[in-house]
């Protein structure tokens, strides 16, 4: 017969190399104790390598750069699937995600209908923070980021040029989807919604 480790080993090495998981995807292998150690002596065997806690991954190894870990924004998608929650990226890190700054910052925050955590990967910092239903109803992968990044410039600083950049963003929005988004913003960014709509 298997041994919990051996389910749990086969199981992983049937996914891609670079896969991320959590101790809850083996449930149905053994007892949350038996889960726990396997995973410590897959580990020391360097079979997975451990993200941040409760996260692991079958690493990727490049022959020139070596180990291949998954990023942040990897981690994050992979916990808002297990968890089965919404995330918004906010701050200088939806501006980038915009492509509207090569600044990658090392502290990601996304409001969630989640529970709210800090998750540590290396030196970069995961914080998602709980917020109302209504600022997670945005359906445009675009106009959903633009409102957060217009948020974080702020009303007062936008410059003309920046204004001109997310009206273009907003136009390969979906029709129908921006003008529901665009009901969700604050005024001041309606307004930039409009002349989106309006062009």
């Amino acid at each position: 017969m298997q041994s919990v480790e051996d389910k749990i080993e086969k199981s992983i090495k049937a996914k891609p190399k670079g896969s991320l998981f959590f101790p809850n995807d083996f449930q149905s292998f053994g007892s949350d104790e038996a889960i726990r150690k396997a995973l410590q002596r897959l580990k020391e065997k360097e079979i997975i390598k451990s993200v941040a806690h409760g996260i692991y991954v079958r690493p990727i190894v490049d022959e020139f750069i070596g180990e291949v870990m998954p990023t942040a924004e990897e981690v994050v998608k992979a916990i808002a699937r297990r968890d089965k929650i919404k995330l918004i990226p906010t701050g200088t890190y939806s501006l980038h995600a915009l492509g509207l700054s090569t600044q990658i910052p090392l502290n990601l925050v996304f409001l969630t209908d989640g529970a709210a955590r800090v998750i540590k990967i290396g030196k970069r910092t995961i914080k998602l923070k709980n917020t109302t239903p209504k600022n997670l109803l945005a359906k445009g992968a675009i106009s959903g980021l633009v409102i957060q990044a217009l948020k974080e410039i702020g009303k007062k600083q936008v410059t003309e040029d920046e204004e001109k950049q997310f009206i273009s963003l907003l136009k390969k929005e979906n029709s129908k989807i921006l003008k529901h988004d665009m009901s969700l913003a604050p005024q001041w960014i309606k307004k930039i919604f409009k002349k989106a709509v309006d062009e």
